[in-house]
This record gives structure tokens, C-alpha cells and sequence, in this order.
């Protein structure tokens, strides 16, 4: 038998065939519609149908959304530029943009908060993607909160000097407390510190200190914040403080001492039954009449104020079931390896907890965001406040679609930016079993 032949017996094979690729029907593609849009019958008839209803809709709706408007200057001038067609009016958009972004802030001073909101995206670098940032900027994400809200409402330089300054002597009294009073008292100890800085030696200081040094941006009224500006101020500020209150609260929840757990039981339980709403009016209104005459507290910290509370509430609940989910296992090598409770909660359980919790801290951060639409109920003009402001005049008066869509489609790209570094954490961090 001559060895060209690949079968030296008819049924048996010496020889390896070559390899072949596979069919053109079953990759790429064409493979991938066989196997997800035409592998039946009844698949074939929903993709056909699905597809004619797609086609549809894109007929009634590109037409519409590409229209030759963006230059009008009213809602007539955009009716003659249709000339009786369907089309949508984005002249508005291009006229008040401006106004859905930064409300009736100063147009000389935008690049203060432009400036605010670059070097926000710089603080959370570290924080967010510490495999790619140098952890070097940690300290300037430390400090950036003070400088934000000094660029966003001006003022003396001193003012966020002197708040921050405050954190320091609380910080060192805490470190002092520990080491000559009893431990157990320094937490309440450094916040009475900070406490007495803030409220009596700061308001003493601090018009001298403006005085003799006068280092300052001019400053910007609360109520001229508005729009995206307002929005994004007050759900940052409620983001950043809510997490960190909340494993408090969830951590005095799970408290085996009486009155720490029922304090933190009652303080959630209150804030969960209670619309935000309610708290936005109490924020808006009532807090004035327990304040001492005479008294100006500033209208967006306090409903900074009350939307964190509300977050931290639920925010407590969702880090709480993460602890629930932890084994007792985790808590009994705790203790086995000698750790107190806060070296614990700190090294081992905090970490697996917040893990689990992913997706709904996310979803709590999102939920606060889109809530911070609310405030508009209390006359305050964030990017909805401010499309019925618009709309009121008589040259956008019937102007509906074209604003709200703008405000659904940035919104929309802040939180699928979250959506999406949630799915990013998980995976980084291998939430989940495998």
C-alpha cells in the first residue's frame, strides 16, 4: 500500500486532516444572526416584524429630530423655517443652553464652575481608578471639596481655610484623646473640637482675618445657581457624604448597645417613611423657624443637607444587607486573628460588605441624582425649574419636547456613566460567584 495515501487501512486513519475553518454560515455576523434572529420560524416572523416596527418609528422620528432649526430665535421662526412640516425647534436649545447649564450664574464667571467640575474629575481619579492615577493627587482629593465650593460661591479664600482648619482640630484632639482620656470618648470628644471651631471661633476669626488679608473670588449668590449646575452641586455634595454616613448608621444598626442601635433605627426608619419632598419643604421652610433670629442659612446647603440625610437612610439599609450576607465565618476569623472591632470592620468585613453591596450603593447613587429634579418643587431652578421658566416666555411659549428631551439626554449620560463604572467595579473587583 503506498504511503501517499492518507488511510494506510480503510478503517483506520494514521494521519491528522488539516484544519479547516469553520462554515461562513456559522460565525462572524451571519452566525450570529442565524443563531439569535432567524434560528426558527417564529424567530424569523418577530425579527421581520421588529424590524418593520424599528423602520417605522425611525421614519416618524429622524425627520423630526433633523430638523434645520438650531439657529431660530422663537418658536414662530422655527415654524416658518418647516413651512407647515413636522420637525423639532432646537433653536431653544441653542438660544438657552447657557441657562439649562449654569441657571442665572454670572456669564462672566463660568469658567469658575467649569473649572470646579474639571478639577472634580481630577479629585476622583485616585478614588475611582486607582490602577491608573497616581494615588499622589489623594491629598488634593483631600482638599478639593473646600475649593469647589470656594470657586462655585466665591467669597474670602479664608472661609474654606478655616472649615477645613476645622477637620484638623478635630483630627488632633482625636489623636490626643486616645492617648490621655479615655479611647472610647475621643470620637465624641474631636467632634465637639471641630463643633466649637466651626461655630464660635470661626465666625470670631474670620471677618478679621478677611480684613487684614483680603484674598477672594467675587461672590455668587445662592440663588443664582440654577440648571445642571445645581443639579450635579447638590448631588455630588449628597453622594460623597452619604456613603460614609451611611456605614455608620448601618454599622449602629447592627450596634449591640441599646441606644446607639435604636437611635440609628429610629433616624432611618423616620427618614425612609417620609417623602423627599416633605424634607425638601421642612429644608425650605420650617428648619428657619428653629434657627435663632436673624439667623441666614443658606437655602442649597440646607436641602444639601436634608438630600444626604435622605440618602444616607437608604444607603444604610443596602450596606446593611451586605453585612447580613456576610458568613459568620468572617466575623469569628475577626476575632480569632485578635482584631478589635474596628480594625475588623476596617480589614476584613467593610470591604467584602461594600463588595456585595455594589449595585445597590450604584443604584442609590443614581436614585439620589435623578431626585435632586425635585428641588424644583421648592422654587429653586435646576434644569426643569428652568424649562418651565423658558417656556413662559412668549417666545418658547408651546415649546415642550425639544427642552425635555436636552434635559433626559444629559441626565441619561450621567448616570449610564455610573451604570457602567458600577459593571466596571464589579469586575474588577470579582463581585459574584463564578
Amino acid at each position: 500500500m503506498s504511503n501517499t495515501h492518507a488511510d494506510t487501512v480503510s478503517y483506520v486513519r494514521d494521519t491528522m486532516l488539516m484544519q479547516q475553518d469553520p462554515p461562513s454560515t456559522s460565525v462572524g455576523v451571519v452566525g450570529w444572526a442565524r443563531g439569535n434572529l432567524f434560528s426558527g420560524w417564529f424567530n424569523t416572523i418577530l425579527t421581520i416584524l421588529s424590524a418593520a416596527f424599528v423602520l417605522w418609528l425611525l421614519a416618524g422620528i429622524v425627520p423630526w429630530v433633523v430638523s434645520p432649526t438650531w439657529n431660530a430665535s422663537s418658536l414662530t421662526e422655527c415654524r416658518e423655517i418647516l413651512a407647515g412640516h413636522e420637525g423639532a425647534c432646537w433653536g431653544v436649545i441653542h438660544e438657552r443652553w447657557n441657562q439649562l447649564l449654569f441657571g442665572f450664574y454670572p456669564q462672566e464667571l463660568y469658567w469658575r464652575p467649569v473649572l470646579a467640575l474639571v478639577l472634580l474629575l481630577i479629585a476622583l481619579g485616585p478614588i475611582l481608578f486607582a490602577d491608573f492615577v497616581s494615588p499622589k493627587i489623594l491629598p488634593f482629593s483631600a482638599v478639593y471639596p473646600f475649593i469647589g465650593a470656594w470657586l462655585l460661591w466665591g467669597g474670602t479664600i479664608w472661609t474654606p481655610v478655616m472649615a477645613a482648619l476645622g477637620f484638623v482640630v478635630g483630627y488632633g484632639v482625636f489623636v490626643l484623646a486616645q492617648r490621655f482620656i479615655v479611647p472610647g470618648l475621643a470620637f465624641l470628644a474631636a467632634v465637639l473640637a471641630a463643633l466649637v471651631w466651626w461655630l464660635v471661633i470661626m465666625p470670631f476669626a474670620l471677618p478679621d482675618l478677611a480684613r487684614l488679608i483680603p484674598i477672594g473670588l467675587e461672590a455668587v449668590q445662592s440663588r443664582q445657581f440654577g440648571g445642571f449646575m445645581l443639579s450635579i452641586t447638590i448631588g455630588v455634595t449628597a453622594i460623597l457624604f452619604s456613603l460614609p454616613i451611611g456605614i455608620l448608621l448601618a454599622l449602629g444598626r447592627r450596634s449591640d448597645l441599646p441606644l446607639v442601635k435604636w437611635l440609628c433605627v429610629g433616624f432611618i426608619e423616620f427618614i425612609r417613611g417620609v417623602p423627599l419632598i416633605t424634607l425638601l419643604f421642612v429644608a425650605s421652610t420650617l428648619l428657619n423657624i428653629f434657627l435663632p433670629p436673624g439667623t441666614n442659612f443658606d437655602i442649597i446647603l440646607r436641602v444639601m443637607i436634608m438630600v444626604t440625610l435622605f440618602a444616607s437612610a437608604y444607603m444604610a439599609e443596602v450596606i446593611r444587607g451586605g453585612l447580613a450576607a456576610l458568613p459568620k465565618g468572617q466575623y469569628e476569623g475577626a476575632d480569632s486573628l485578635g482584631l478589635d472591632y474596628w480594625q475588623a470592620q476596617r480589614l476584613i468585613i467593610m470591604p467584602q460588605a461594600l463588595k456585595i453591596s455594589i449595585p445597590g450603593i450604584v443604584s442609590t447613587f443614581i436614585g439620589v441624582f435623578k431626585d435632586t429634579t425635585l428641588v424644583s418643587i421648592i422654587s429653586m431652578f435646576d434644569p426643569l425649574g428652568l424649562a418651565n421658566a423658558i417656556r413662559a416666555d412668549s417666545a418658547w411659549n408651546g415649546i415642550y419636547w425639544e427642552l425635555f428631551i436636552f434635559i433626559g439626554a444629559v441626565f441619561f449620560i450621567f448616570c449610564f456613566s455610573m451604570s457602567r463604572y458600577s459593571m466596571y467595579l464589579e469586575r474588577k473587583l470579582q463581585t459574584g460567584h463564578r
